[in-house]
């Protein structure tokens, strides 16, 4: 968290209430900083500081980075009734998303966070960050594509795909196995590819962002902070 940050802003985007609803308990003392009961809500207060809310420390970092290894079978956006990524996360801040979705039966690394900017840098199709994707296709596949891909792929929009790299680690004869390289995130893309050819996607998984690989100890559902060196690295691509 950078310096002079204001305290009901903090505690707001961490989930303890409204602006109004914090000043009401700010001046029942139920905050206080380095042990001193604060008096004022709109007090600054750095990542040094002991925040607590009724006695228990929080965590008052303004932003939060987690590396999940998504499982099958849960979405990445927050809905009621739908087994969620959020479900995987003990946090309780209500800024939460995830950077990127993962279709629901796609498997591997998912980044969480609550910083808009983040999100920015690896996603605008502005920044050409590179995602890594591993898939089980259900028949073999010729090694022409590999050359169709690098020139774009009609998935039925406006545009082609921008070039992709396709590499056929196995090529059996009832399944093949591939690493893809991408840059874009359209709807389905992965998937919408190989169906342009009569192929589908019969498992896929994420396992690198730009940089960042998706890191093997990780079990599906587990997760981990981000290192601060892996958020630089990130950030600048």
């Amino acid at each position: 968290m950078g310096s002079n940050i204001r305290l009901d802003k903090i505690l707001s985007n961490l989930g303890y209430g409204t602006r109004s609803e914090i000043k009401k308990a700010v001046k029942k003392g139920a905050v206080t900083v380095n042990g001193i009961v604060v008096k004022s809500p709109e007090q600054k207060v750095s990542s040094d500081d002991v925040i607590a809310y009724e006695g228990r420390i929080i965590d008052s970092r303004e932003h939060v980075y987690y590396m999940l290894n998504k499982p099958s079978g849960c979405i990445t956006a927050k809905e009621e009734g739908c087994d969620t990524v959020f479900g995987y996360i003990d946090d309780g801040r209500k800024g939460l998303f995830a950077v990127g979705r993962l279709d629901k039966d796609t498997e591997g690394l998912l980044l969480i966070t609550d910083d808009g900017e983040f999100d920015h840098r690896l996603m605008s199709p502005a920044h050409h960050v590179e995602k890594e994707y591993e898939a089980v296709i259900d028949a073999p596949i010729d090694e022409n594509l590999i050359e169709l891909f690098s020139e774009g792929v009609d998935i039925g929009d406006e545009k082609l795909t921008k070039p992709a790299k396709l590499v056929i680690l196995e090529n059996a004869n009832e399944r093949c196995l591939i690493r893809l390289y991408i840059t874009e995130r359209r709807y389905h893309q992965v998937k919408r590819m190989f169906e342009a050819f009569s192929r589908k996607v019969v498992a896929l998984k994420r396992i690198r962002i730009g940089a960042l690989a998706l890191d093997e100890s990780l079990k599906p559902g587990e997760y981990r902070e981000l290192t601060d060196e892996e958020i630089e690295l990130l950030m600048k691509g």
